[in-house]
């Protein structure tokens, strides 16, 4: 069973129903007896960082998770928002994030041609080995972004994609049981269904 992270921010529904589209057991919750149940997690998130990170807390199901995460290992996705608050921190707020992986969340710096957020269709180019991504695709798979941060991580081998937007960026990252991405894969049509029915099967 996967468990969808419900904590009051994030597309929940609009993820749970692309899951059951590619035929996986899925639920929402916000329950900490059901984050320790779960098979695989997802935590998604939109919006401010800090306000993500305040409503996580108050939700009360950071210890649950970082237990499922860090302790048990489970596999677990954060989306968009859930993938920067893995992070050790944002730009965005002094508010600390889950720390998790070696990562730091920054943000785009605008310039000629590239205005911030990024926000549209865009494709990405994944890592050797990447295990959410096709690597036999005859044409690079697009997702669907609306960011004005991204994640730098520590390590370069943890990015399991890049994406370029004036400069490149970290599109997704894979640390053992631990993913993030960027993008949106609920809003992401054929490419998105493809990721999560990945990481499903991962």
């Amino acid at each position: 069973m996967i468990v969808i992270v419900d904590y009051g921010v994030g597309n929940v529904a609009s993820v749970l129903n692309m899951l059951r589209k590619v035929g996986a057991k899925a639920r929402v919750s916000g329950s900490a007896a059901d984050v320790a149940a779960s098979d695989k997690l997802i935590l998604p998130g939109i919006g401010h960082f800090g306000h993500g990170m305040r409503k996580l807390a108050e939700s009360g199901l950071v210890p649950s998770l970082r237990e499922q995460a860090l302790v048990q290992r489970k596999p677990i996705l954060g989306i968009c928002l859930g993938m920067q608050m893995m992070t050790r921190g944002s730009e965005e707020s002094g508010v600390a994030g889950l720390g998790w992986l070696d990562a730091f969340t920054r943000r785009f710096s605008e310039s000629p041609g590239r205005r911030v957020p990024h926000m549209g269709w865009n494709s990405v180019r994944p890592a050797a080995g990447a295990r959410l991504f096709d690597h036999q695709a005859p044409e690079p798979e697009r997702f669907y972004f609306v960011h004005s941060y991204f994640v730098q991580m520590a390590d370069p081998a943890d990015t399991a994609a890049i994406c370029r937007y004036g400069d490149e960026f970290t599109a997704a990252f894979e640390h053992d049981n631990l993913f993030g991405v960027q993008f949106h894969p609920e809003k992401s049509h054929l490419f998105g269904m493809n990721v999560l029915r990945r990481f499903a099967s991962a």
